[in-house]
């Protein structure tokens, strides 16, 4: 992994590690602080893209992620191609341990929602 000169400077300044220490990917994503997009940023933006109100913007955004679920739930995948595909992946029992006392735990099957980002998308990062 390449360093560049504000990531240097923060490395040198940041009291987690020492100077000549390779830093993880982690590590500099905290100490840089990259920005992490929430909803209302999303919205914002959106609506400034498309030229609509932020209500507009809302009202569109949370009809997508309706869509979304409810495919999910009934068991199927959203394709969105160049973007990525949304699908639903069962995840099987397992033991576990408690951290504080050590423990095993059991903990049950269920089923998780996935993303794998598309070719195009996956390019362009």
């Amino acid at each position: 992994m390449r360093v560049t000169a504000n990531q240097n400077y923060a490395l040198k300044n940041s009291k987690k590690f020492c100077w000549n220490q390779k830093p993880s990917i982690f590590v500099l994503l905290k100490i840089l602080k990259f920005h992490t997009m929430n909803k209302a940023e999303l919205i914002a933006k959106i609506a400034d893209d498309a030229e609509i109100t932020k209500t507009q913007a809302n009202t569109a955004l949370d009809s997508f992620i309706e869509a979304v679920t409810k495919t999910l739930k009934g068991g199927g995948k959203v394709t969105l191609v160049g973007f990525g595909t949304f699908s639903v992946s069962k995840r099987a029992a397992r033991n576990g341990r408690n951290p504080q006392t050590g423990a095993v735990i059991k903990i049950k099957a269920k089923k998780v929602a996935r993303f794998k980002a598309g070719k195009e998308l996956s390019s362009k990062m």
